[in-house]
């Protein structure tokens, strides 16, 4: 690991995380991470689906004994956030998925590693448990493995039973992307990955190749390996854990993914890196919490840049969100400090919209609090149905954009 530094302070929000990540990253790197699909319409609309939605706080409402803490898969979490799956972080930075993991669990906050991490599973699982472990650490959120379906099965047994072996608690199935999006960016940038950067937990023939996305040659043949509903159900028969779908915008895909035994959904375009124009998450997510909300896990991801999208999520049925791209730019610039910086900073930015909306919990949303720009003045009939969440006693969480971001020496351990 790399030696620790301290977060500049002018860096007070993930806007800032994002520019000085710029300054850090070359060319090819920041085309990959910063980069999304075509015109990269989606991409900018995940983030803006968000801002046009306003909140209707209410004043004077008791917040004794307030927390942040949600339900996920039958387990308390000490907040909703959650770190995305993100390929090749040692392009990044040197210390990549290790100084994720240490971040996220002296965090609090569950991580999803992907398929094509640029670091052992294993490493990143003993990285995650001993920080998880340390009393200074928070409650350790949820650790997942995120799983692309390889062209060889056998292939895929050996990821899920090293993934069961190393501690990890649940499966990730990305299912949105049988071929890669137009990237207009990563094809001007001429992306290839660096020298001694590979998806080191496939074998080398099934590592993803460098070939430029689009490229309409690789085309077929990776459609002929796009995984089914049948596959699905035979990954949920398989495994001993819990399985959840990346990448579902559709209610009925929802309703399938329920019928074949899925324990959770996540509601995700890719993050605009796959088709362009498609919808954005937040105004997918409604319909899909509507439709299997009180069945089986929700989660939204792409486009979270504030505390107050999260409250808006879990608003609109989430159960907990996801972020990528902005602690990568945490990541890029400042190591695993960054990282869990970009984490306080949404945690901090969550508690006090709890606050100023007059909520003592995650379990006092309610629908009225978010209006859209023509619904208001709010009427009985809320915009979306809300889910309800147990009120598990904790402590309040102070609102200090900066408090209580681990200590180097902690994270060094």
């Amino acid at each position: 690991m790399q030696a620790l530094k301290p977060i500049p302070p002018h860096i007070v929000n993930l806007a800032d995380h994002e520019a000085a990540a710029r300054e850090a990253l070359d060319d090819n790197a920041w085309a990959y991470f910063a980069g999304g699909a075509a015109d990269e319409l989606t991409l900018r609309a995940n983030v803006s689906a968000w801002q046009g939605l306003q909140l209707l706080p209410r004043v004077l409402q008791p917040l004794q004994a307030g927390h942040s803490q949600v339900q996920l898969l039958g387990r308390t979490l000490a907040h909703p956030v959650l770190l995305a799956p993100v390929a090749y972080q040692r392009m990044a930075h040197p210390d990549g998925e290790l100084a994720t993991a240490l971040a996220a669990a002296a965090q609090g906050a569950g991580l999803v590693l992907s398929t094509q991490a640029s670091t052992p599973l294993e490493d990143v699982a003993h990285a995650y448990h001993r920080m998880a472990s340390d009393p200074a650490s928070d409650s350790p959120g949820p650790l997942w493995f995120q799983l692309y379906l390889q062209p060889r099965r056998d292939t895929t047994l050996q990821l899920l039973a090293r993934a069961e072996a190393a501690g990890f608690e649940a499966i990730v199935l990305t299912v949105d992307a049988p071929v890669h999006g137009a990237r207009d960016r990563e094809r001007r940038a001429g992306f290839r990955l660096p020298p001694g950067i590979r998806a080191v937990n496939l074998p080398a023939t099934d590592s993803c190749s460098t070939t430029p996305p689009g490229d309409a040659s690789t085309i077929g043949g990776l459609l002929q390996h796009s995984p089914t509903w049948a596959d699905v159900r035979w990954l949920v028969q398989t495994t001993r854990l819990p399985v959840l779908l990346k990448g579902i915008l559709h209610p009925d895909d929802a309703r399938q993914a329920l019928d074949v035994g899925v324990a959770g959904v996540i509601v995700s375009n890719h993050g605009g890196r796959t088709l362009d124009t498609c919808l954005p998450t937040a105004h997918a997510l409604p319909a899909v919490a509507q439709a299997v909300g009180a069945h089986m896990a929700v989660l939204a991801d792409g486009g979270i840049r504030r505390g107050t999208d999260v409250f808006k999520a879990l608003d609109m049925g989430a159960h907990a969100v996801l972020v990528g791209k902005p602690y990568v730019y945490g990541l890029a610039h400042a190591g695993a400090v960054g990282v869990a910086h970009v984490i306080r900073l949404l945690r901090d930015e969550f508690d006090i919209a709890l606050a100023l909306c007059g909520c003592a919990s995650p379990a006092d949303i309610r629908p009225a609090h978010l209006v859209s720009e023509k619904q208001y003045p709010p009427t009985s009939n809320a915009i979306h149905s809300h889910l309800k969440y147990s009120n598990q006693p904790s402590a309040c969480t102070p609102l200090n954009p900066h408090h209580r971001a681990p200590s180097a020496a902690q994270l060094s351990q």
